[in-house]
C-alpha cells in the first residue's frame, strides 16, 4: 500500500529535495531554521487556504514534503507544536480574531508553543488537571503546574488546560487557554535533566499568570471537547516522516550488526527482520488511517505500536555493537557533561517512549473504554 504519485506531485517533491538540499546545511539555529521553512511558505502546508502566509497541499505532496524533510536530515523542527497541534484546533474551535492573531505568526516561524497538559498530580490522567484559572476583569489569573512540558524553555506561547469553574470535577469545567511565556515572576520554566544528559522537558510554574479572555478557545468551560480534538490531530503526516527517521536508524544497527558480527546470531537476526517487517507494517497502517476520523482507538493504537516497537530498538542498538555500547564517544570528564552516541542515546532516549504524549496503560485503557466498550476504570474524586 502506498501514495499514488501524480507527475505534478513528483515536481513537487522534486522542488522541496532541491529546496531542503539548498538551505538545511549548514544546521541553522532551531528559531532561525523555523523562520526560514516560514519565509518559503513551509510551514502549514496541511492548513486550508486562508492569507496565513502558508502554501497548502494535499496529503500526497503533505507526505512528499515530510518524507523529504526527513530523508534530508533537516534539523529538528521546534515549531511543530504550534503547526501540527496548535493551529489545527484554532482552525477548528477558534474566532476568526484568533486565527488572524496567531496563525500568521506560527506560519512565519516567529512564534513558537508549548503543551501545557501533564501535571506532577494526575499523570497521564488529563480530567485529573488542578491548574486553575481566574477571571479578574479582562483577563484570567493562572496559578499551578504543568510537567513534562516538551520545549517550554524556547516557547513565546502556550495553550494551557486550567480549571476555571472551582466547583468542578474531571473533565467538567476546564478551559483551553492561550498564555503569553514572557511573564518574569509569574512564569518560571525549570528544564528537567534527562538520562541523556539533555533537557527537552521543563516543569513550568504559574504564579498569578495572565492570559486575555479574548484569548479563550472554544469559550469558558469548553476546554475538555477543545483538548480532546487536538490530540485527535497528533496523528497525520509527521507520523510517516517520524518512520523514516526510525528506518534511518534501524539501518544503522544493520550495518553495526554486520560490521560486529552479531548479525551471525540467529537471535539477533531474528529481532532485525522483526524490526524491518513491523516497521513496514506501522507504515501501511499510518497510510491507512492517514486523513481520517472518527475512529478513537486508531491514534493510541498508533502510539502503543511505535513507542513499543522504538523502544525495543533502542535496546537492539546496543546489543548489537556488544561491550563498545558501553564506552562513550569521548574520554569522560567530572567537570563536563557527558556525550553519548547516536546509538547510546537512542537506547537510553527511547525507555521514555511508552511514557510521554501518554503511558501505555492510559492508550490501553482508552482502547478498552472507547472502542471495546468495556466498564470505565474507576476514577478517584479530583
Amino acid at each position: 500500500m502506498d501514495f499514488e504519485f501524480t507527475s505534478e506531485d513528483q515536481a513537487f517533491r522534486t522542488e522541496a529535495r532541491a529546496w531542503l538540499t539548498a538551505h538545511a546545511e549548514p544546521v541553522q539555529d532551531r528559531r532561525t531554521w523555523e523562520r526560514t521553512l516560514g519565509k518559503a511558505g513551509w510551514i502549514g502546508l496541511g492548513w486550508p487556504e486562508g492569507g496565513y502566509g502558508n502554501r497548502t497541499a494535499g496529503l500526497t505532496r503533505q507526505v512528499a514534503w515530510a518524507e523529504e524533510y526527513a530523508r534530508s536530515g533537516a534539523p529538528p523542527r521546534s515549531g511543530h507544536i504550534g503547526e501540527n497541534l496548535l493551529a489545527p484546533t484554532l482552525i477548528a474551535h477558534g474566532t476568526d480574531e484568533q486565527k488572524s492573531r496567531f496563525l500568521p505568526s506560527i506560519a512565519a516561524g516567529e512564534e513558537l508553543w508549548c503543551q501545557g497538559y501533564s501535571e506532577p498530580g494526575a499523570g497521564s490522567d488529563l480530567a485529573g488537571v488542578r491548574t486553575s484559572a481566574v477571571r479578574e476583569g479582562a483577563s484570567y489569573r493562572i496559578s499551578g503546574q504543568k510537567i513534562w512540558t516538551s520545549l517550554a524553555h524556547e516557547a513565546d506561547w502556550c495553550f494551557v488546560l486550567a480549571r476555571t469553574d472551582p466547583g468542578s470535577r474531571r473533565h467538567h469545567g476546564l478551559s483551553f487557554l492561550l498564555v503569553p511565556m514572557d511573564q518574569p515572576g509569574r512564569i518560571e520554566v525549570r528544564p528537567i535533566r534527562q538520562m541523556t544528559g539533555t533537557s527537552d522537558f521543563n516543569e513550568v510554574f504559574f504564579d498569578g499568570a495572565r492570559a486575555r479572555v479574548e484569548h479563550v478557545v472554544g469559550g469558558e468551560g469548553q476546554g475538555w471537547q477543545v483538548a480532546m480534538s487536538l490530540l485527535g490531530f497528533e496523528r497525520g503526516v509527521s507520523t510517516l516522516a517520524q518512520q523514516i527517521g526510525f528506518a534511518e536508524e534501524l539501518g544503522r544497527i544493520v550495518r553495526a550488526a554486520v560490521r560486529t558480527g552479531a548479525v551471525d546470531d540467529p537471535v539477533v537476526r531474528a529481532r532485525l527482520v522483526r524490526q524491518w517487517a513491523e516497521l513496514r507494517a506501522m507504515r501501511w497502517n499510518a497510510l491507512r488511517t492517514l486523513g481520517g476520523s472518527g475512529d478513537a482507538g486508531a491514534p493510541s493504537a498508533a502510539k502503543l505500536l511505535w513507542a513499543n516497537w522504538h523502544q525495543r530498538l533502542g535496546e537492539l542498538a546496543v546489543e548489537a555493537r556488544g561491550a563498545e555500547a558501553s564506552v562513550g564517544p569521548v574520554d569522560w570528564s567530572p567537570s563536563a557533561p557527558y556525550e553519548l552516541d547516536p546509538d547510546q542515546h537512542l537506547f537510553l532516549f527511547s525507555r521514555a517512549d511508552t511514557i510521554y504524549g501518554g503511558s501505555d496503560q492510559v492508550q490501553r485503557t482508552i482502547i478498552a473504554e472507547r472502542v471495546l466498550g468495556l466498564p470505565r476504570e474507576p476514577k478517584g474524586v479530583v
